[in-house]
Order: C-alpha cells, then sequence, then structure tokens
C-alpha cells in the first residue's frame, strides 16, 4: 500500500528500557569511577584557573623590571624624592595579589557552586 506509511513512535531517552538511573550524588559519595571522574573535573577546572590568574600575576611582575629597563625615564624618574620604580616595586604587588587571590576565591566558589548544582540537578529529575 503505498499511501500509507509506518506509524510514528515518539522517542524518549529516559523512558528506555534497561537504561541506568543516573545517580549523580551517591556516584560522587560513594567514590565510584564516574563520580570519580567528576570530582576530577572539578578539580582539573579550578588548576586551569589558578594556573591561568598565576601566569596574569607573574606576566604583570616581570614587566615591571622589563619596563624599567626599556623606558629610559622610568629609572631616574622620582615621586616625592622617591626613584619610580621603588615606589612601584613597593606598592604594586600587594594589592596585585590580594585582588588576584580574591579573584580566584570568587571564581573557585563559582566552580564549586556549578558542581553542586550539576549533582542537585541530577538527583531532581529522577
Amino acid at each position: 500500500m503505498p499511501g500509507t506509511s509506518p506509524r510514528r513512535e515518539r522517542v524518549v531517552l529516559s523512558e528506555r528500557r534497561g537504561a541506568r538511573p543516573v545517580r549523580t550524588r551517591a556516584e560522587v559519595t560513594e567514590q565510584t569511577p564516574v563520580g570519580e571522574h567528576l570530582v576530577r573535573g572539578l578539580v582539573r577546572a579550578q588548576l586551569g584557573l589558578a594556573l591561568r590568574i598565576g601566569l596574569a600575576v607573574v606576566l604583570i611582575f616581570v614587566a615591571v623590571p622589563v619596563v624599567g629597563a626599556t623606558v629610559d625615564g622610568f629609572a631616574t624618574a622620582t615621586l616625592f624624592g622617591i626613584n619610580l620604580n621603588w615606589i612601584v616595586l613597593a606598592l604594586i604587588p600587594y594589592p596585585v595579589l590580594y585582588l588576584a587571590g580574591r579573584l580566584y576565591i570568587r571564581l573557585a566558589e563559582q566552580a564549586e557552586r556549578d558542581f553542586i548544582r550539576l549533582i542537585d540537578d541530577e538527583e531532581h529529575r529522577r
């Protein structure tokens, strides 16, 4: 019969037979391979964040002597009778380190909140 087409069937992944339900929170607490993979992903994200922020701080600190060596007036300039390069070396590192630390903590906590939200979302979907 050329006019009849096969009956359509709706396919929903969560209704598959034999599918194992996702138990994300249990996977993490029981330290199964899936849970270890999830935790390893969180640790990798935080490590990548730490390396990026650390690299940015190192580049800022390396830029100070490079600017001092390449810009002629920087080494001889004075501010309030003190050489400008000494003022930069004495005052810049502390706020930069403080802000880098605050930024890392904020972003690392955001990654942890996303991780917890991922686990909770999987639990509530069941």
